[in-house]
């Protein structure tokens, strides 16, 4: 296991994903795809190789992405929405935690990709 290209992909993929609130959706996905690319494209070995360090740094990333906005939500959700705050912090936490897998899915093929070109 590469930790520099893992690290370096899962930066990349914060970064952008910083910037795709701009584009929602195709900006998230963007940025996964380019994450998982250069992880695997720094790894390089192949196909299985690249696929495996993308799927790590889009978990990575997806997953830190979910518990922020878990925690964001059942926060303000706790402060402005009285009983309903912690069901609706607990609901956005389980959909974000989807959108995380998702991440990493596109992760993994995009570094497969990368991996096939280093």
């Amino acid at each position: 296991m590469n930790w520099r290209a893992v690290g370096i992909g899962f930066v990349v993929e914060i970064v952008l994903g910083v910037f795709a609130f701009a584009i929602p959706g195709v900006g998230h996905a963007a940025a996964g795809l380019i994450g998982g690319f250069v992880a695997g494209y720094i790894a390089g070995g192949g196909l299985l190789s690249g696929a495996w360090h993308g799927l790590v740094a889009g978990a990575l990333g997806g997953i830190l992405i979910a518990v922020t906005l878990g925690l964001g939500a059942g926060v303000i959700g706790t402060i402005g929405l009285g009983p309903l705050g912690p069901f609706l912090g607990g609901t956005v936490f389980l959909v974000a935690l989807v959108v995380a897998l998702l991440m990493a899915i596109d992760s993994a093929i995009a570094g497969a990709v990368g991996g096939l070109v280093g």
